[in-house]
């Protein structure tokens, strides 16, 4: 195709709205991924993905209005740097396809409606509108298909590497397993390497800095398998910034050896699944840890070791986040604004059942202190304590794995 260079006044607009789009509102981008992953129910169900969809959105849009700053109006050359080309290597592992990449349409009509309505604030003249939109509805369009074909490209030659390996083969064992398909148990310990008919405890461990050291995640999955008290762990590549891991044994885990591990390494994440035996527990506690996983996902909560055990109720309650915030308000009113400290007494007083001196001894706090704390709380919530306690305790349960308000 033959490109026309636009003329000097569209290209001064060209830039001038390419450096609008350079400093576009944060609620720009959250709006580009949250159509595009809502556009695919594989990518809204994968965290992980997801995160690399939402970057790849913003690098693809950095990546056309830095072009038309630097030329305006001229071709834009396809983007195939760290972001796109590492969405190929997530869906290959994933043993997904580029059909999957459908979902930037749907980000590139949000991108085009955002730069209509900066278009038709730059100018009001309709020659120069009407050039201004058919310059740039042609860019726009010729770069996302030019950056999708290199993306499509990568993902095939990302498929002929894989499949050269044995990772390809036990990551299909795994989603055998994971899917209930009929496969003998003597073949998948044999390709996995791993015994099935013990208790399992699953782990998934991510990062979401995927400029980092990715051996982190390895290191963590040793970590995982030393706590629970086994030699090493079945560790599955499920993106390049996350590990589906297994460790066999019925052992209690180390938890403060753990932590000690994750503290060690601050850019990586990881759910624990409850331990359960054979090939049903080994299904049950991934299906577990991912559960927790999203739930972390959907309330930007910052925890970085989450047990499934103890965020059972809240991940239930929180699949319709605006629902639960609405609960949360429903039911705390104004203690909902209330400090860490108020909100820990009260949620300690319930799990103490209301004991007010074993309460008080748990915190180390005075009882009389303690006794304070209530008497405030009673002024804040809408409806005394003692007669709303099970709400009030999963609204506060809720409450503190919200991104805005977590705590430890």
């Amino acid at each position: 195709m033959t490109w026309i260079t636009p003329s000097p006044q569209v290209r001064e607009l060209m830039k001038q709205g390419a450096h609008a789009v350079i400093n576009a509102p944060m609620e720009w981008l959250d709006e580009l991924d949250r159509a595009t992953v809502a556009s695919n129910p594989v990518l809204a169900a994968d965290p992980v993905l997801a995160a690399a969809i939402g970057r790849t959105n913003r690098a693809n849009l950095m990546y056309w209005a830095t072009a038309n700053v630097r030329d305006p109006g001229a071709p834009v050359p396809a983007n195939l740097g760290a972001e796109p080309l590492g969405i190929a290597r997530d869906l290959v592992r994933r043993g997904l396809d580029a059909a999957e990449l459908d979902a930037y349409r749907v980000a590139e009509g949000v991108a085009w409606r955002r730069w209509m309505d900066i278009a038709f604030r730059m100018t009001t003249d309709p020659e120069h509108l009407r050039e201004l939109l058919d310059v740039s509805s042609r860019s726009i369009s010729a770069f996302i298909d030019s950056t999708l074909a290199g993306i499509a490209a990568q993902i095939e030659l990302e498929r002929d590497e894989l499949t050269r390996g044995t990772h390809a083969e036990r990551r299909e064992v795994v989603t055998l397993l994971l899917d209930g398909a009929p496969i003998s148990l003597q073949r998948a310990e044999a390709r996995l390497g791993y015994p099935l008919q013990r208790p399992h405890t699953a782990a998934i461990i991510w990062t979401d800095d995927t400029a980092g050291d990715l051996s982190h995640l390895d290191r963590t999955a040793e970590a995982f398998a030393h706590a629970a008290g086994s030699s090493r762990p079945l560790s599955i590549l499920a993106s390049t910034a996350s590990r589906w891991a297994w460790v066999a044994g019925s052992t209690d885990l180390d938890t403060d050896g753990l932590r000690t591990a994750i503290d060690a390494t601050p850019d990586v994440r990881i759910t624990i699944g409850p331990t359960g035996t054979g090939v049903e527990g080994f299904r049950r506690s991934h299906l577990a840890a991912l559960t927790a996983q999203r739930m972390l996902t959907r309330l930007n909560s910052p925890q970085r070791l989450v047990f499934y055990t103890d965020v059972q109720v809240v991940a239930l309650i929180t699949q319709d986040p605006q629902a639960a915030s609405e609960f949360i308000s429903d039911v705390l009113g104004d203690f909902r604004s209330a400090n860490t400290q108020l909100h820990t007494a009260v949620l300690t007083f319930i799990h103490e059942q209301c004991n007010a001196s074993q309460t008080a001894a748990r915190l180390y706090t005075h009882r009389s202190t303690l006794l304070r704390h209530l008497v405030r709380a009673d002024q804040l919530l809408p409806k005394p304590l003692a007669q709303n306690i099970v709400q009030v305790a999963v609204a506060l349960e809720a409450l503190r794995w919200h991104g805005a308000t977590a705590t430890t």
